[in-house]
């Protein structure tokens, strides 16, 4: 190749590399600027007898309505009962925690102002690995702030825990988007600005870097924090057992009328007393099924333990011995 075509390829990369960086530059401005705007900086305080009021946490919260009603992570909020934000605007204006809940590691707060900017919530089960994200919070105290990054991978788990209860939150998000502490809170935004995570944990410095997770915003999620901003707390239904998925036998798959390669969960262990026991569940049998809800791992149990199966009875479908058996279990209310 000559040293003129030569120096005309080279630059027509640059040109090509410009506009991508360009195009790439583009869309984080964009996302940033639309959700700035829905992104408070918290700080949550802890009453301390008549010394006053002393500071038990900061973070981020995201905006749900204009009128002042807030999201963000259950462990920014602990045991505080209120404390105050810094909006967008500039404004600092007084906070009250209306429910968190640290089994789904999320809370919900009201802020004495009106006239905020609520963030569109999108769909985290829409998300591709490798997609665009935006991560925007208040890490190290410093409001305002924006990274961007990818969708590192699906479908990782979160343990939640209170004193006396620890529970997965499922389908969390990884991300490469630079998270640090006072980032928990905080939005992560897919490409076209819609809330699709709020941002939970960071990971390292001994396990990783680079590394952060987001609760994602899809269904489950959004009914936790409609009943948080009802009820003010989420009741869950429990069983009493402890397991993981495993993948049906073509022959358990037939027996249950389910597609080859379907998974279920396994029991490892039964807790003696507890409403499982009472149904007649044993260690071994391999849950398929709850009411007309198919199970095909750990995640969906949990999802389908409702505060609405609290007290009633709910058909359990098991496999014992690679046949089907049909249990009624009456779950009783989940103690945090």
């Amino acid at each position: 190749m000559s040293p003129a075509r030569a120096a005309t390829w080279r630059g027509a990369g640059d040109e090509r590399e410009a506009e991508a960086l360009d195009a790439y530059s583009r869309t984080v401005v964009a996302v940033a600027e639309r959700v700035l705007r829905s992104v408070a900086s918290v700080e949550v305080t802890r009453r301390r007898g008549r010394g006053g009021n002393r500071p038990a946490g900061s973070g981020s919260a995201v905006v749900l309505s204009a009128d002042g009603l807030l999201v963000t992570s259950a462990h920014v909020v602990g045991d505080a009962a209120g404390g105050t934000a810094e909006l967008a605007d500039g404004r600092r204006a007084e906070i009250t925690v209306i429910g968190a809940d640290r089994l789904s590691d999320l809370a919900v707060l009201r802020v004495a102002a009106d006239g905020l900017v609520p963030a569109e919530l999108g769909d985290a089960d829409r998300l591709r690995v490798g997609q665009l994200v935006v991560a925007v919070g208040s890490p190290l105290g410093f409001a305002g702030s924006v990274s961007a990054g990818v969708v590192s991978a699906l479908g990782r788990s979160l343990l939640g825990r209170t004193a006396r209860t620890a529970r997965l939150v499922e389908d969390v998000i990884q991300t490469d988007a630079a998270l640090h502490p006072g980032s928990s809170g905080g939005a992560l935004a897919d490409s076209a600005g819609r809330v699709v995570g709020i941002n939970t944990a960071v990971v390292g410095p001994f396990i990783g870097q680079g590394l952060g997770l987001a609760v994602p915003v899809n269904a489950a999620t959004r009914a936790v924090v409609a009943t948080l901003v009802r009820d003010g707390r989420v009741r869950r239904a429990y069983l009493g057992v402890a397991g993981g998925a495993r993948r049906l036998t073509p022959a358990e798959a037939a027996a249950t009328g389910r597609a080859t390669g379907a998974e279920a969960v396994e029991i490892t262990s039964v807790v003696a007393g507890g409403p499982a026991a009472a149904g007649g569940v044993q260690p071994g049998d391999v849950v398929v099924a709850v009411g007309r809800e198919p199970v095909d791992r750990v995640g969906d149990l949990q999802r389908l333990m409702v505060g609405e199966r609290i007290g009633r009875r709910s058909a359990v479908v098991v496999l014992r011995d690679g046949r089907p058996l049909d249990l009624t279990v009456v779950p009783s209310e989940l103690e945090e």
